[in-house]
């Protein structure tokens, strides 16, 4: 945990620097989603207008244009076409998510499920999926269709595959990987790799982002499944003990089961048998959490993938994009929005 802390001014500036260094693009990429969201259907509107509000931090859009600006990319305006394109995947998956999830709040907000209804949510978030698809089209390279299109169905695949093993509580932390590498990390080296594609680099450029992206992602995923029992932190727009309640087995409660006495482990396993978890149940959690020193031991996790991303970059020369991109792989372990 010490490390994490003395991260944490590196952390928020490695952000901000990035979305600064690309900001006149990002701006030209929520117009860009605004427009393609258009509809004379007039809930159509309602429902992504209110979408657009409730904002994000557009980590996966800027990763498109940080990584395409990387690789040399400045004129035109393919960058932030398909930075939209890749923020429109995002978002799709988010509003399944939340309707799978029986999910009420997102970002500190209410979920469009809560206020509109399942049936509505998911329609709209095929719309966002067919928009993306318009979007890929319109771009006309085919590596880059066959790139998202597949990315799409691999981020399906891994709900399904949560879905599958939802309440194990002995799930093998192999299997929990394979989970978080297709539903999130799949969608971030996507977002490197168009950059690199973009730029018509070399191969090795592209596998180098292909590796930054997917790395990140991992890491991003475990400290937000780590954010999720760590009750030391004020959190914005999460609440603790969301995957708890939801029944979610995510990667505190997997090393949390390797580590308690068998009473520990039958009392943990009947929580996750019933279909309603009480806030008595997490304090429970949250306790054994503690003792046990589990967050300490999913930042150690997370750690493993920062190096891992951080180094990919070295086939880069030096610049001010690669520096930025180097300090973002720490980003996610102290943040609390």
């Amino acid at each position: 945990m010490g490390t994490v802390v003395q991260l944490k001014k590196q952390i928020n500036n490695s952000y901000f620097q990035l979305k600064e260094s690309v900001d006149e693009k990002l701006a030209l990429v929520e117009e860009k989603i605004k427009l393609k969201l258009t509809s004379d259907v007039e809930l159509v509107q309602k429902m992504t207008n209110y979408h657009i509000l409730t904002g994000g931090k557009r980590l996966r859009a800027l990763l498109t244009l940080g990584s395409a600006k990387l690789c040399g990319y400045t004129k035109g305006g393919r960058d932030i076409n398909l930075a939209a394109c890749v923020e429109l995947i995002h978002s799709a998956t988010l509003m399944h998510d939340d309707v799978i999830d029986v999910g009420d709040l997102r970002r500190g907000k209410k979920t469009l499920n809560s206020i509109w209804g399942n049936q509505s949510s998911i329609l709209i978030g095929d719309y966002l999926l067919s928009r993306c698809f318009e979007m890929m089209v319109e771009d006309g390279n085919l590596e880059i269709l066959k790139l998202l299109s597949s990315t799409s169905a691999q981020i399906a695949q891994g709900e399904i595959l949560q879905l599958q093993h939802k309440g194990e509580i002995d799930m093998l932390e192999e299997t929990y990987l394979k989970i978080i590498s297709s539903k999130t990390a799949t969608l971030f080296a996507a977002a490197t790799k168009v950059g690199a594609i973009l730029s018509n680099t070399e191969g090795r450029e592209k596998d180098a982002l292909d590796f930054y992206g997917k790395n990140i992602g991992l890491t991003f995923q475990i400290a937000d499944d780590t954010l999720d029992y760590n009750s030391e932190l004020k959190l914005f727009g999460k609440k603790v003990g969301k995957d708890f309640f939801e029944g979610k087995v995510t990667l505190p409660i997997i090393l949390l089961f390797q580590k308690i006495d068998s009473i520990e482990r039958k009392k943990i396993d009947n929580f996750f048998k019933q279909e309603i978890r009480s806030d008595a149940d997490l304090s429970y959690t949250l306790n054994l959490i503690k003792k046990n020193n589990i967050i300490s031991e999913c930042y150690k996790k997370a750690d493993y993938f920062i190096n891992l991303a951080s180094n990919s970059l070295s086939i880069f020369e030096e610049s001010k994009e690669k520096i930025i991109l180097e300090k973002l792989t720490s980003f996610s372990l102290e943040r609390n929005f």
